[in-house]
């Protein structure tokens, strides 16, 4: 069965939602997994793009926005979609989009970024709901750097 992670971001937490994705990414990254980013859409999808080139001095995270299931695609550990299931592997699903992604339930792994917006929490609470109610074991972590 997939594992749900929620990792809630404390209101004065110094990361933004965008920047813990990075990092996360990267966590991951380096212990061989392969990384899905599912986005809200093409500005979402962009904006995560531009960020991984730059989130930090020195780091490097080798990512592609998903295009055809191109031979690029399936072999680039970190890929950015949005929209439909594109994603080539089952390993790692980090979901920035406002729904549950229909396609969630192939992966090993999910994980749901909360921020401190009040809006964004009352989406992911649905969210949660969602995979409990369909018996999911759900894994909260408190993310409360400074």
């Amino acid at each position: 069965m997939t594992r749900i992670d929620f990792y809630v971001l404390d209101e004065n937490c110094s990361l933004t939602r965008e920047q813990f994705v990075c990092r996360l990414v990267e966590k991951a990254y380096h212990k061989s997994h392969q990384i899905c980013l599912q986005t809200q859409g093409q500005g979402q999808a962009q904006y995560m793009d531009d960020l991984m080139w730059t989130y930090r001095q020195g780091g490097f995270l080798p990512h592609t926005q998903l295009q055809a299931n191109t031979e690029a695609d399936k072999l680039t550990p970190v890929q950015i979609s949005h929209g439909e299931d594109r994603c080539p592997h089952d390993d790692v699903l980090i979901n920035l989009a406002t729904d549950v992604p229909l396609f969630f339930s192939r992966f090993h792994r999910v994980a749901e970024i909360i921020p401190g917006d009040a809006s964004l929490r009352a989406q992911a609470r649905e969210r949660f709901r969602f995979y409990r109610d369909r018996g999911y074991t759900l894994h909260t972590h408190q993310i409360t750097e400074r």
